[in-house]
Formats: C-alpha cells, sequence, structure tokens
C-alpha cells in the first residue's frame, strides 16, 4: 500500500499560486476595514505629521478615500466632544492612535485609551468625549462614505434607539 501524505499528493500550497487569494487592494469585509484602521495606526509616519489640534473646534483631516469608503483623522484636547449622533447610513471603525477618549452610548460609557477600536453600525447612536487632561487622536473609517451625522438630544428615548 503506498503512503504517499497529503502534501506529496496536493503539492505545496506556497508553489500553487493559483490556489492562492490574492489580497484585495481595498477593504470589503468589516474584519478588512478593522485591519486598515490597525495598520494606520501602527504607521505613525501616515498621520503623526498631519495632525493639530484647535482649542475652538474639534480638528480633522481625510485621510484616505476608496471605493466606497472614507479614512479621517481627528483630534481632541481636552473638553472637546462630539455631541450625542450616529452616522446615517454608514458603518465604522473608530480606532484611538493616542490619548484617551471616552464614548458614552445607550450601554454606558467606556474609556477608550490608544489602539482601542469601536465597530459600529449604521444608527448607531453614541457620544465621543476628551474627558481626560491630555489631547487624543483617533481614526475614523465609514463605509460608506459619511453623509450625514444626525444629531440627537439625550432625552431621547432609548426606544428610539438613542442614549438616554
Amino acid at each position: 500500500m503506498n503512503s504517499d501524505s497529503d502534501l506529496q499528493i496536493a503539492g505545496d500550497l506556497l508553489e500553487v499560486p493559483h490556489l492562492l487569494q490574492p489580497a484585495r487592494v481595498h477593504p470589503e469585509t468589516v474584519a478588512e476595514f478593522a485591519g486598515l484602521a490597525r495598520s494606520l495606526a501602527a504607521d505613525r509616519s501616515q498621520w503623526e505629521h498631519l495632525v493639530e489640534f484647535d482649542a475652538t473646534s474639534r480638528w480633522y483631516h481625510r485621510l484616505r478615500t476608496g471605493p466606497g469608503y472614507e479614512v479621517w483623522l481627528l483630534s481632541w484636547v481636552p473638553g472637546q466632544g462630539s455631541g450625542l449622533h450616529d452616522h446615517g447610513r454608514s458603518s465604522g471603525v473608530l480606532t484611538l492612535l493616542q490619548g484617551e477618549l471616552t464614548e458614552r452610548s445607550e450601554r454606558g460609557a467606556r474609556t477608550l485609551s490608544a489602539g482601542a477600536q469601536r465597530v459600529f453600525a449604521p444608527g448607531y447612536v453614541h457620544e465621543v468625549v476628551n474627558d481626560s487632561l491630555e489631547p487624543a487622536v483617533s481614526l475614523h473609517i465609514y463605509y460608506p462614505g459619511l453623509t450625514d451625522m444626525p444629531m440627537h438630544t439625550a432625552a431621547c428615548s432609548v426606544a428610539d434607539g438613542a442614549a438616554v
């Protein structure tokens, strides 16, 4: 009886390039968008020189666009916040690059430190605030690109999907 191994039968997968999936140029899945955000966060040379801090309003810069998505860089000085909002029909990935931010939603408040990621679906209502004494920088990916950011009031009911 012949005792051929699976490798002898199938061959070395690395020697069969046509069986390997090519890497996508642009992300298409939630995991790929989160991976893109982690990759950008890890390479400070792509964003650090662009960051500005503005004491009068939150600063933001569109870092990149791709088919159906946008990548934004935001800075937050102590006390600045987004207000209670959702992202319309866009899903997103928020990644904290430096500092600390507080996210408040109907699920409560959570502190985000550098490296933390939050993934959200359309209609997710939250508020992001810099409650710390140091500035913070965050990266936001929206897919599809952000076209609407409805503001909410704290008086909205949980039944409306908003934080109270």
